[in-house]
């Protein structure tokens, strides 16, 4: 029978390469995005995923800091794919990079919304769609959640509380046969880190022990380890190069 996996903000960067990697895994994906700029890339993304992989694939457009919005993606997937979700990829996320000072209560809201209670509005929603049938949530976090970042106190708190939630709903969930785990990328190579000038990325690479910046491929990587490590829940694997071994 075929497997179905919800990705959030699965069209770009390390959801790109999470969505990507799903499709190689043999799963139908549902691949959530929110900005109208990101539909064609959506569309571009679930097109190859199918004609590489042979899966089906359905783009979901919501803002999943809104309950109704999640209500909206996790029917569609549904109705689609049928009332077993396996897999849900808490992905979506974005941040300020503002003072703690200047930073509007607006601002750290949507920080708040979009990277912590967009994955309780999830889990919330699809477990019914999980419980007691083998299946796994894997959350999206940061290295933020385990060291202090100047001008980013709402990013790092956002991701701060996806472990506790990972924590409290593996807990909850084990013996119903869902795992729960996280995800705290270190620095990964992005579109802003593509933008900054050499000299500088070669400054930021010499701070990682392993002396470079990481891959989304080691992200979507750390994703396929989860999802088969049938005897892991409740954990946080960080891929970071070793600049914080927790």
């Amino acid at each position: 029978m075929s497997k179905t996996a919800i990705i959030t903000g699965g069209s770009r960067g390390i959801g790109n390469a999470m969505s990507m990697k799903l499709g190689e895994m043999g799963y139908n994906v549902v691949i959530n995005y929110r900005s109208e700029s990101s539909k064609s890339i959506s569309d571009d993304l679930a097109k190859e995923i199918s004609e590489k992989y042979g899966v089906e694939t359905l783009v979901v457009r919501a803002d999943v800091s809104k309950y109704q919005d999640c209500e909206l993606l996790v029917k569609a997937a549904v109705e689609k794919f049928g009332d077993k979700i396996d897999v849900l990829i808490n992905n979506a996320g974005i941040t300020n990079n503002c003072n703690f000072i200047d930073i509007t209560k607006e601002q750290y809201t949507a920080v708040i919304d979009t990277n912590l209670m967009s994955l309780m509005h999830m889990c919330h929603l699809a477990l019914p769609y999980m419980v007691d049938k083998d299946t796994c949530i894997i959350n999206t976090s940061s290295i933020g959640a385990l060291i202090g970042v100047a001008n980013q106190a709402d990013y790092c708190a956002s991701k701060s509380g996806v472990l506790g939630l990972t924590r409290a709903l593996a807990l909850e969930f084990a013996g119903r046969k869902v795992r729960v785990n996280a995800i705290a990328p270190g620095m990964i190579m992005s579109d802003m880190l593509r933008g900054v000038n050499q000299e500088e990325l070669n400054a930021l690479a010499a701070t990682i022990p392993q002396g470079r910046i990481g891959d989304v491929s080691d992200i979507a990587g750390c994703m396929e380890y989860l999802i088969r490590a049938s005897y892991v829940t409740g954990q946080t694997i960080s891929p970071n190069g070793g600049i914080v071994m927790p």
